[in-house]
């Protein structure tokens, strides 16, 4: 049986970063996982999760709230325990965890090219919104040494 719990750092943070390795297989240094992690326990807001099972970390979500809207990020799910309801559950619990903070609105974003992702959040409710979306890496805030960091200065 899977339970959902809240992230704890002093047992879980190995077997996440070798999840999302796994799952998200991260090259920018700004994705590095135990940068992520650390980044993320700073906040200390209570809204990561993990799924285990035998002990074993086998999925995780991670939801932000800045007061206007609520993010979904690190959705993982280890490829043995796919289409088994298991990111659904980890979706429902972050967005449990949004709407108790009085949360309205909840974005998430994906590579235009993941479709089985795509379909999977359109099962759960969401849609594709007509937007741009924009990033810029704050490399200042960004370790060199956690993965080859590339600047264009």
């Amino acid at each position: 049986m899977v339970a959902i719990r809240g992230y704890d750092d002093s047992t879980d943070r190995g077997q996440v970063i070798e999840l999302w390795r796994t799952v998200f297989g991260y090259e920018a240094a700004h994705n590095e996982p135990s940068l992520a992690i650390s980044k993320k326990t700073a906040t200390n807001d209570g809204m990561f999760f993990v799924a285990s099972k035998e002990g074993r970390i086998v999925g995780t979500v991670m939801a932000g709230y800045d007061g206007h809207r609520g993010w979904l990020y690190a959705v993982a799910v280890h490829p043995d325990q796919r289409c088994s309801g298991l990111g659904r559950k980890l979706v429902r619990c972050a967005e449990e965890a949004l709407t108790e903070v009085g949360c309205m609105k909840i974005n998430l974003q994906l590579l235009v090219t993941n479709e089985a992702t795509s379909a999977f959040y359109k099962s759960l409710g969401y849609s594709v919104e007509p937007r741009v979306s924009m990033g810029k890496i704050l490399h200042a805030n960004v370790p060199v040494n956690s993965v080859a960091v590339k600047r264009e200065d």
